[in-house]
């Protein structure tokens, strides 16, 4: 399972990356804005700058929702760098879009995906990755969890490889139960990756190593 941090903060992608498990980041407009990031220039230079700080796939949201816009901002992302992956909304204009881009070889994200049909679309048109919502579902009361595993049989019928990543993740047990059915990758806070390392048995356990290498070396 490859580990993506949901973030545009630049501190928290350098100490993600340092712990040494990461692949990757996504961002969206809402993530730029969070950090103060504004402007044309300023988002892209921002992006840059988050591909030079980590080796994996950068997903990089375009803003239009007509088709000739997805095409002249993603085209534009593309040639950034080699990591962006062009983000795209599902609709029917960011699916042919992802055809678009599938055709010319440019990695794409199809995101805000809260039904199997929508994931089968997305693959259909060549998506690199398809972004199921998992912590929006079960907001609403829906199994976000369900649906990976409804969008991993799909893909697993046809041999699709459109790589499922799991977003909108909220905390530990996100990550854990996707690995379990199967996702390809998960995106989600630090927060949530940090909480993979704790449990009370390590932390109990390494105070009486401590304890017992003290007591035999005084």
């Amino acid at each position: 399972m490859k580990f993506f941090i949901d973030t545009a903060n630049l501190a928290q992608i350098k100490e993600a990356q340092a712990l040494g498990v990461l692949d990757g980041v996504t961002t969206n407009p809402s993530l730029m804005a969070k950090e103060g990031i504004t402007g044309k220039n300023n988002i892209l230079k921002h992006y840059v700058d988050i591909c030079n700080l980590v080796e994996g796939d950068v997903s990089a949201e375009v803003n239009a929702l007509d088709y000739d816009g997805m095409i002249k901002e993603g085209e534009e992302l593309a040639e950034l760098h080699d990591q962006i992956v062009v983000k795209l909304p599902m609709t029917k204009e960011g699916v042919m879009a992802a055809k678009y881009f599938s055709d010319k070889g440019i990695k794409t994200n199809v995101t805000l995906v809260f039904s199997a049909g929508q994931a089968l679309l997305a693959a259909k048109a060549g998506a690199t990755y398809v972004s199921p919502f998992i912590g929006r579902l079960d907001d609403v009361s829906t199994d976000g969890l369900n649906l990976i595993e409804e969008i991993r049989l799909i893909y697993d019928n046809y041999g699709y490889e459109t790589q499922i990543l799991a977003a909108s993740v909220r905390h530990t047990m996100h990550i854990v139960n996707c690995a379990k059915i199967g996702a390809d990758v998960m995106t989600g806070p630090l927060s949530a990756i940090y909480g993979l390392l704790k449990h009370p048995l390590t932390d109990i356990g390494l105070a009486q190593f401590v304890a017992d290498f003290e007591k035999g070396n005084k």
